[in-house]
C-alpha cells in the first residue's frame, strides 16, 4: 500500500506492507527517497511487514522545517498510525541518525537497530555551512557529481553508469529547501553523549570505500553503543543498500530473527 499521511505539520509519503513478525522500518539518506531500499526489499522474504517513508523535504513528502528530533517524531507518528512497535529500524546516513534518535526518544517503538554508514555526529558546522552556501549559490544539480563521488566508488560508477545517472537525477530533483533543512538538522545533531544508553540489539554497517562516513567513524558508533556488532562491507561506498543490497539484507534478517 502506498499513501500519504499528515504527521503534525507535514504530509509524508510512505509505502506499507502488512506481514509477519516485527516490522522493518526503513529511513533514507540525504538527497534520496524510499526507492534506495528496493534492492534490499527484493532480497527479503515477501511476508515481512515493511514500512518505508520519504522524510520531509524529500521524495513525495511535503517540505517543512525540522531538526533530528522532528524527523524521528515523523517516523514515530507513522509507526503509531499503523500500530507498529518493537520494530527493526534500518537507517542509512541521516536515516541512521534518525533511527538513533527514535531509539532514544521512543524506545517502545524500537526492537532492534541496523545503522548503515552513519554516526552519532556526522561532519561539522563549517562543512555543513559550506554545503548550504553551495546549494544557495549553485543549486543541487551542480553539486551532484561531487556527492555521487562520495556515495559510490569509482569501480561501481564505471560499471553501472545508467544506475548512477538515475540516482544523480534523484538527487538533483530533491527539493532544495528540503535538502537544506536536512543539512541544518545534521549540523545541529550530536548524539554522542546519548547513544551509550541505547539498549536494543544493534548492528552497525560500514563501507570500506565510504567517502562520507569513513569506516573508522562508523566503527566508532558501534563502539559507543553497548553490545553493538560492526560489519564492514569491502568495496562498498556510502550507500550499500544500492550498491550491495544483499550484504545489507543478510544482517538485517539475522537481526530480525534475534528480535522475533
Amino acid at each position: 500500500m502506498t499513501g500519504f499521511a499528515r504527521i503534525d505539520d507535514c504530509v509524508l509519503h510512505y509505502t506499507f506492507r502488512e506481514g509477519r513478525g516485527p516490522a522493518v522500518v526503513f529511513l533514507n539518506s540525504l538527497g534520496t527517497d524510499l526507492r534506495i531500499w528496493d534492492g534490499v526489499v527484493d532480497a527479503l522474504p515477501t511476508d515481512l511487514c515493511l514500512l518505508r517513508m520519504d522524510k520531509r523535504g524529500h521524495g513525495l513528502s511535503e517540505t517543512a522545517p525540522g531538526d533530528m528530533a522532528r524527523f524521528a517524531a515523523d517516523a514515530a507518528g507513522l509507526m503509531d498510525r499503523f500500530g507498529l512497535s518493537r520494530a527493526l529500524i534500518c537507517g542509512v546516513s541521516i536515516g541512521g541518525m534518525i533511527a538513533q534518535e527514535l531509539a532514544l526518544s521512543r524506545p517502545d517503538l524500537v526492537g532492534g537497530l541496523l545503522l548503515s554508514n552513519t554516526a552519532a555526529k556526522i561532519g561539522d558546522a563549517a562543512g555543513w555551512q559550506d554545503r548550504l552556501f553551495r546549494i544557495e549559490t549553485d543549486g543541487l544539480p551542480a553539486m551532484a557529481d561531487g556527492v555521487l563521488d562520495r556515495w559510490f566508488p569509482r569501480a561501481f560508477k564505471d560499471g553501472h553508469p545508467d544506475m548512477v545517472a538515475g540516482y544523480r537525477t534523484m538527487l538533483s530533483r530533491t527539493d532544495a529547501e528540503g535538502y537544506s533543512n536536512a543539512c541544518r538538522a545534521l549540523a545541529g545533531a550530536d548524539l554522542r553523549d546519548r547513544v551509550g544508553t541505547i539498549a536494543c540489539p544493534t548492528v552497525v554497517i560500514g563501507g570500506s570505500e565510504d567517502g562520507s562516513t569513513p569506516p573508522d567513524v562508523v566503527r566508532g558508533l558501534a563502539d559507543a553503543i553497548p553490545g553493538a556488532d560492526y560489519i564492514e562491507i569491502g568495496g562498498a561506498g556510502h550507500l550499500p543498500c544500492i550498491q550491495t543490497p544483499g550484504d545489507v539484507a543478510a544482517p538485517l534478517m539475522d537481526l530480525h530473527r534475534r528480535i522475533s
